[in-house]
């Protein structure tokens, strides 16, 4: 679980590539401090697992679903990106509830800089748009953010000044595409209010029981 307040912009030092997989390492150094293997770190939004660390860099393994979902295949050596710890059960909550797991990816429309504030519109897959409301969270490559418009297709972010120095977002340019992670909570609502879109298990019957061997 994250809060989607990005620690440390890490840059791409080695990729591996595997056939529709690969490893990745990341020179970082705040999010080493207390790093054990098997910790969760949000890579650009993403969840993956430590697999190596020492002071300086740390892999990760992006398995094939991964690969195909999000943006990670575009990361090339010397690529910046988001990272953010696993959230501390005695700490702030600062953003919103990220559970690193990417609902789908969009394209940034376009960009207009407002004063202090950075405009970002951005191109949504349909089937995402019904989690997007005015002053809703959302998670543009891990980072939390709150959405200022919602268009038929598309949605707008604000960036002020702190989280576009602080996380890659504001280095995009129209036509990036970015990993999105709609609200958890909106998600669980709409599942809970629309079963027949959810495809769900049916419960405990007699014949649950006899295909699998307890009749």
């Amino acid at each position: 679980m994250f809060t989607g307040l990005i620690e440390e912009i890490g840059t791409i030092k080695n990729i591996k590539k595997g056939a529709k997989s690969m490893v990745l390492t990341i020179n970082c150094s705040k999010i080493l401090e207390d790093a054990k293997l098997g910790d969760s770190i949000s890579i650009n939004g993403v969840c993956l697992t430590v697999t190596s660390f020492s002071d300086q860099y740390f892999t990760a393994d992006v398995m094939p679903e991964t690969m195909k979902s999000t943006t990670l295949h575009q990361l090339k050596t010397g690529s910046r990106v988001n990272l953010e710890r696993a959230m501390a059960a005695n700490g702030r909550f600062g953003g919103h509830f990220v559970s690193g797991h990417i609902d789908g990816t969009g394209t940034i429309s376009s960009i207009e800089k407002v004063d202090n504030a950075l405009y970002i519109y951005i191109q949504a897959p349909e089937h995402l748009m019904k989690y997007f409301m005015m002053k809703g969270s959302v998670s543009v490559d891990g980072t939390s953010l709150t959405i200022f418009d919602v268009k038929e297709s598309a949605f707008m972010i604000s960036l002020i000044p702190q989280t576009a120095e602080e996380s890659i977002v504001a280095s995009k340019k129209p036509g990036d595409l970015v990993n999105i992670e709609c609200d958890m909570i909106a998600k669980y609502i709409q599942n809970l209010m629309n079963p027949a879109e959810t495809p769900q298990k049916k419960g405990i019957d007699e014949a649950f029981l006899r295909n699998n061997g307890y009749m």
